[in-house]
């Protein structure tokens, strides 16, 4: 028998902040509910009631449509800031079908990494992925699970030769091969020291000012790129 795919986790939901805007607004339940039918979804006051007493949670959908009744971004009504690749897409009120179409790839493709909060794209598709979704360069490696592998290649740079490097980390920062260039470039250049006799170690054996994914991300910050550091 073939198994279902796992439910999705919550929608991130404040009750208070749905109930502050909707007050702060003016509003009844009922005209709540009235609004979100301008946007598709058709409910009873009492479920803006059991949103904003945390007795329910609204869905994908709900969500989109209440943020949208209630004039408000739906980050407001989260509560906590999005901390994941779906946490960001409803952010931009977008289903994913939709986000799908705006990066090129299939639902299919765009929900496996939206359940396992893993990215494995080309370069193109992480920048149409970042332009989607509104991220920086820095969130978008952290909310496609990446982190750890940046890290690790940022490590072979200062310890050999940053060339070798520039497409991996291309793939996981979508920015200008220029400003990643440079960037790197200077990265290895700082955690070299050089000896007496001329010569150079790494300078990983000392000390870094700064972690070394930290310091990649102010490099990178002094050159222009198409996507926000």
């Amino acid at each position: 028998m073939r198994r279902r795919p796992p439910p999705p986790p919550p929608v991130p939901f404040s009750p208070h902040a749905a109930r502050a805007h909707r007050a702060g607004l003016g509003l009844t339940p009922a005209q709540v509910a009235d609004g979100m039918a301008a946007h598709g979804v058709r409910l009873l006051p009492t479920h803006v009631i059991a949103w904003e007493s945390g007795e329910l949670r609204p869905d994908e959908q709900e969500f989109i449509a209440l943020a949208r009744a209630l004039w408000c971004p739906p980050v407001q009504l989260m509560g906590v800031r999005p901390a994941t690749l779906r946490d960001h897409r409803l952010a931009r009120e977008l289903t994913a079908d939709q986000a799908a179409r705006r990066i090129g790839v299939t639902a299919q493709t765009y929900e496996k990494a939206e359940r396992t909060g893993r990215w494995d794209a080309d370069e193109e598709q992480s920048r149409a992925l970042a332009h989607a979704l509104g991220l920086t360069l820095r969130t978008l490696v952290r909310v496609t699970g990446r982190q750890e592998d940046l890290e690790r290649c940022l490590r072979q740079v200062v310890d050999g030769r940053w060339q070798a490097r520039l497409d991996a980390v291309a793939r996981m920062v979508p920015a200008p091969r220029e400003a990643l260039s440079a960037a790197l470039s200077d990265l290895q250049n700082e955690y070299l020291v050089p000896t007496h006799w001329g010569s150079a170690v790494p300078a990983a054996q000392q000390p870094p000012a700064a972690p070394l994914p930290n310091r990649f991300w102010e490099l990178l910050g002094r050159r222009p790129t198409d996507v926000p550091v």
